[in-house]
């Protein structure tokens, strides 16, 4: 037999036992306050110092810097260059992370410092090639404007260097494992072309009807056309002879929200109680920790300017003056093209042009990669732009897909944005719009002389030929830009009779007017439901306009349920009990997206769940996600039937009685799960909530440090004036108007604004998330410019040179 071991446990005495299990709990709850204290004194120390003095190198006199109680900071500096140094620290302080992630990835630089994972992602961009367009629009600025570029980045630098030295940057830069390089003029730069690219467009719809042309019939395709073209069975059959599988590529690219847009209105003093104009604008962008908008003041003595502006960028690029008020919405016009180039067999770097082979530009963008090698990567760029077709593989098709842009030429913009800041009358503003290339805008104007004005502003091209609906022919001339809307001809409106001008994504133009602009136009329930309320006013004071800019009557619903309920009555003998009570709370409505009501839950998945109906079995995800306006195509297929022409995919869906009764049960049974079986108690926004999300909270646990607490419910939609877009397979509201501002030019010298949500980004601040629920209850603060007023209440920082 072999050995054995006996071990004999150790039995401790119960009142040990206790004793040792007391002492192990108090060690632990020692090093978990401990790992908790040091986690908070490692994040709080890179708080930026926003009172006192600090000694900085690169302003060459005294800077007055004073944060206002919601974070604005109010930069008071006696010359340019110790202004706009300053803008750049102080936005530095609040904002690096975020310009530094921008930067990186307009440029193509994130696989760099995130992993291999954003490898596909920074090819694409280095491939529409950004960071190239602003270094070739650098050399278009003038002195002055090259001046201040540098002066902004050398605050930024001032920032980063004092950062480092005192190991405070940010936590993002340690969680993410690296640090900030050094700023430069042409990332600021950069930052503007791809704020270029979030709002112009419509590239990707040219390719969604360029693959549809590849799989299904003339009906089917035509009538997803915004409109039908020209000679449409032809177009169709010359894209069937160019087969390119965008599926592997172009449906894989980082497209812009397709509700990238924005409201703003003006009122002439005819219709206000002082005489003067009242402006208001809420540009709509993606909603996220920190905002897509700085709020800053700056003023010295040749500038007095209250607006916002992107963080990286110098200047103000939305606001007022002492003198005029402004604000944009995107024009949306089609400004990109897609060429079908023919390569060369025997020269892949060739394609034909006119009958000969054309040499591409070959630019070598080698892409860095964390913890992994680098990855060479070349771009060829076509006489119409760049091979976009390929980024995501290696092989090189006989057919390839070119990107025409005009954010691709060199542009000014800021060069705009600086003189806008200066200027005194719209004529001076209108000529500082000749620098405004790209995107193209709808300004809308006020100025304390009593002027209101709106001008569609921006390169827009001239086609020989085509309407920009379908990708065209890169080997002949036949489709070439002929030039842009000639300056003096762009739309524009100085002091119109009616009293007010609003814009909305909507159509800008009538049908004769001589050029085309685009076929793709926001649906109309915004622009109208503006001109309804400012309409139906005598007098519009400043609440008034707050009011609008929050209002959530959907237009949309109004026009549709009365037609759908009438379609479910006749389907008596199918509706379920659930379904009768869901129309019975239907007949309630007063069709405002309330967040509190249930009518909006039903109604918008039942708009989603039409749209499923229609397309999900044909049309695969990956492709659906270049259908462009698909929305206000839907919109028109059911106008339409409801009109005796029944198109073919709703016939083939069985009609629109049925379609409408299937979404119909669809949306309520999605309600019955998300909240249950009383249709009384469900709630638009217990579903419809606002995150704010980080850009690290998708990293798991560190949502508990950037995006502490539940979501914020928000009412309204993508229809609504008070834009509240959403994600459909979550709820969360991705995108809206981070910013909303109104501006009374008979006290120019303040205005009512609000930042969503928040004017810091570092999570100890509290300016991080303090405005959220100003955002979402439709409340604002007030920025004033005149110097008592900034003084009080705020927190004051000097910046002194060092030497």
């Amino acid at each position: 037999m072999g050995s054995e071991i006996v071990v004999k446990r150790r039995i401790w005495p119960k009142k040990k036992r206790w004793r040792l299990l007391l002492v192990s709990g108090i060690v632990i709850f020692i090093l978990l306050v401990s790992s908790t204290l040091a986690g908070y004194l490692f994040v709080k120390k890179s708080l930026p110092v926003i009172e006192g003095e600090i000694l900085v190198e690169g302003v060459t006199e005294q800077v007055e810097v004073y944060r206002d109680k919601n974070g604005v900071p109010h930069i008071l500096a006696n010359n340019n260059n110790d202004l706009y140094f300053a803008q750049g620290y102080v936005t530095a302080q609040d904002r690096l992370f975020q310009m530094d992630l921008s930067r990186r990835q307009a440029s193509g630089q994130l696989a760099e410092v995130i992993g291999a994972s954003l490898v596909g992602q920074d090819k694409y961009y280095r491939t529409l090639g950004l960071r190239r367009a602003a270094e070739i629009s650098y050399d278009e600025y003038s002195e002055e404007a090259k001046e201040v570029l540098q002066s902004y980045a050398d605050g930024v630098n001032a920032f980063i260097m004092e950062a480092k030295e005192a190991d405070k940057l940010p936590v993002e830069f340690a969680l993410a494992g690296y640090e900030p390089t050094e700023w430069s003029p042409i990332d600021s730069l950069t930052i503007g072309k791809y704020m270029a690219y979030d709002l112009g467009g419509h590239y990707k719809g040219q390719a969604f009807r360029y693959y549809m042309a590849q799989h299904f019939s003339d009906e089917k395709v035509l009538e997803l056309f915004p409109t039908y073209p020209e000679g449409g069975a032809t177009v169709l059959q010359a894209l069937r002879e160019n087969g390119i599988d965008i599926s592997k590529s172009i449906a894989n690219a980082p497209f812009p929200n397709e509700f990238n847009g924005s409201n703003n209105w003006v009122v002439s003093g005819s219709k206000t109680e002082s005489g003067l104009p009242i402006l208001a604008d809420d540009p709509h962008l993606g909603l996220a920790t920190p905002s897509i908008w700085y709020e800053t003041h700056l003023q010295n003595p040749e500038v007095n300017v209250s607006g916002v502006i992107f963080a990286g960028v110098p200047g103000v690029i939305l606001g007022r003056n002492e003198h005029i008020a402004w604000g944009v919405t995107n024009v949306g016009p089609d400004v990109q093209d897609l060429y079908i180039e023919k390569r060369n067999p025997e020269n892949t770097n060739q394609f034909e042009y006119m009958g000969r082979w054309e040499d591409a530009t070959i630019v070598k963008e080698p892409i860095k990669v964390k913890d992994g090698k680098t990855i060479p990567y070349e771009v060829q760029i076509t006489r119409h732009g760049p091979i976009i077709s390929e980024f995501t593989h290696d092989e090189q098709e006989e057919s390839a897909l070119a990107l025409r842009w005009t954010a691709l030429d060199p542009s000014t913009e800021l060069e705009a944005v600086l003189l806008f800041n200066r200027a005194k009358n719209w004529n001076e503003f209108k000529k500082a719009l000749t620098h405004f290339q790209t995107p193209a805008q709808n300004f809308v104007f006020a100025a304390t002389d009593g002027t209101i004005a709106y001008r569609a502003n921006g390169l827009i091209p001239i086609r020989k030929k085509g309407d920009s609906s379908v990708p065209v022919p890169g080997w002949t001339d036949e489709y070439e830009w002929e030039g842009f809307i000639p300056w003096d001809e762009l739309p524009t409106i100085v002091n119109p009779e009616e009293g007010f001008i609003s814009t909305a994504n909507n159509k800008i133009v009538t049908d004769d007017y001589p050029y085309h602009i685009t076929n793709t136009w926001a649906q109309p329930y915004r622009q109208q439901r503006i001109r309804d309320v400012l309409s139906s006013k005598e007098v519009i004071t400043v609440e008034d306009m707050l009011k609008l800019q929050f209002d959530q009557h959907n237009l949309q619903a109004e026009e549709f349920v009365p037609i759908f309920l009438k379609k479910l009555e006749k389907e008596e003998g199918t509706l379920r009990e659930i379904d009768k009570k869901v129309m019975e709370l239907f007949t309630k409505w007063d069709y405002v997206d309330h967040k509190d009501a249930g009518q909006p839950l039903v109604f918008h998945k039942w708009m989603t769940e039409i749209a499923n109906v229609l397309f999900e079995e044909d049309i695969p995800e990956k492709i659906d996600t270049l259908f462009e306006g698909k929305s206000q195509i839907v919109d028109q297929m059911i106008r339409n039937a409801v009109n005796g022409d029944e198109g073919i995919w709703l016939s083939e869906a069985g009609g629109l009685q049925k379609v409408t009764l299937q979404s119909f049960q669809r949306a309520v049974d999605f309600a019955v799960e998300q909240q249950g079986d009383k249709p009384s108690k469900w709630a638009w926004g217990e579903y419809h909530a606002v995150p704010f999300k980080h850009p690290l909270s998708a990293i798991k646990p560190l949502h508990y440090l950037f995006n502490f607490g539940n979501p914020t419910p928000m009412g309204g939609s993508a229809v609504t004036v008070a834009a509240a877009s959403f994600n459909k397979e979550t709820g969360a509201v991705t995108h809206g108007a981070a910013w909303r501002s109104v501006t009374d030019i008979a006290d120019i010298t303040k205005t009512y604004n609000v930042v969503g949500p928040g004017q810091s980004g570092h999570v100890f601040s509290r300016f991080y998330h303090d405005q959220i629920d100003e955002w979402t209850s439709g409340k604002y603060h007030i920025t004033y410019t005149k110097k008592e007023k900034v003084k009080g209440d705020s927190q004051k920082l000097v910046l002194k040179p060092s030497n």
